[in-house]
């Protein structure tokens, strides 16, 4: 390498470092590894296509939140909501997921975005659709362990092959180990319900979904979206475990003014934090839970489901009703009957549209 080339190297390092984006009270600095000038949205895509995501009303939900000082999730899922923020704010934010897999895409992204890049950056192929999902729902379990037992540890390699996996496939059971088909030798057949994954063939319809679509097909563009997904998250607070964990009163509350926005498994549907399955009654203990909070007047709740949370209009809670966007997941009667049934509720202190733009800032 030249002399001037390694002069204009230190230059561009010199000159990056100083880089960064007013963020309410904090100064967002970009990544290391972040390119030299990459401009900073103020709002960002949903990195896959998630199941139940919630990317097309999350301006709607940021209209009745307003600019909290503390935000949670706790059904984190492809942080469509989180991701549809605007910005700049004050304040911390806290999300949470079940799924390891899952929580090891954001780690990584946060840690090392160029690394997720370039495991993610690879054509749609249904052999490999198949080879790399076997290979994440094998080692999922240590990959969890791993995750839990370090707070630094992630898999680059695990998180760019997940969320290409993901972008890839159609409808739920991505890495849910509850397919038919798996390993036998050095042979892929069936081996029996539950115990492998799903043979299917991959999303092929339309210009690409999630990291898959037209304009983020190369590694170049996949580095520059991971890190600015890396700077968007540098500071949100990720949890792995029950959504119960992260909506005590030092979480929530305790910071002033704070936002929940709860995405639970619907009772009828076949979500599980991110990992696919039923609900189990997790929307129920949801509701119950939003219900004592929501009276306070420092609380602005938001309950994703159908019609089970009716009850709520008693509490003086709003539904906003939505119509999902359409797809692979929503080809039948009943997927599309469901797309027309998604509510939102919003609990009393929310900002109702006809309130002024100072309740925004939580001034009334």
């Amino acid at each position: 390498m030249g002399l001037e080339k390694i002069r204009t190297l230190k230059t561009a390092r010199k000159t990056f470092r100083g880089v960064s984006r007013s963020r309410g009270s904090r100064i967002e600095t970009a990544p290391k590894n972040c390119p030299l000038g990459i401009p900073l949205s103020d709002t960002l895509e949903a990195p896959f296509p998630y199941f139940g995501g919630k990317s097309k009303v999350a301006a709607e939900v940021w209209r009745r939140f307003g600019d909290v000082r503390s935000y949670v999730e706790p059904f984190f899922g492809s942080g469509a909501v989180l991701l549809g923020r605007p910005r700049p704010f004050h304040g911390v934010e806290t999300v949470n997921d079940k799924d390891a897999l899952l929580c090891n895409f954001w780690r990584a992204v946060q840690a090392d975005p160029a690394a997720v890049a370039h495991h993610a950056d690879w054509p749609v192929n249904e052999c490999d659709l198949h080879a790399r999902h076997l290979w994440l729902v094998e080692h999922k379990e240590d990959i969890t362990d791993r995750l839990i037992l370090d707070p630094e540890w992630f898999d680059a390699k695990a998180a760019g092959w997940w969320v290409w996996g993901f972008s890839a496939w159609i409808g739920t059971g991505w890495c849910t180990g509850n397919g038919s088909w798996g390993r036998d030798e050095n042979h892929f057949k069936k081996v029996g319900a539950k115990q492998g994954i799903k043979r299917q063939i991959p999303h092929i319809g339309g210009p690409g979904r999630g990291i898959l679509r037209s304009d983020v097909r190369d590694e170049s563009a996949l580095n520059h979206y991971f890190n600015e997904l890396a700077l968007r998250l540098r500071d949100v607070r990720v949890c792995s475990g029950d959504w119960s964990r992260v909506v005590g009163d030092s979480v929530t509350f305790g910071t002033g003014v704070c936002a929940v926005f709860l995405d639970p498994p619907y009772d009828t549907g076949t979500m599980d934090y991110g990992s696919g399955g039923m609900g189990d009654g997790i929307a129920a203990q949801v509701r119950d839970w939003a219900v004592k909070l929501g009276a306070r007047d420092d609380m602005r709740i938001a309950l994703c489901g159908y019609d089970e949370h009716d009850s709520l209009l008693r509490e003086g809670w709003v539904p906003y009703r939505w119509k999902a966007k359409g797809g692979y997941g929503n080809q039948n009667k009943k997927g599309y009957e469901n797309a027309s049934k998604e509510v939102i509720w919003f609990s009393p202190h929310c900002i109702k549209p006809e309130d002024s733009v100072f309740d925004l800032f939580g001034e009334s």
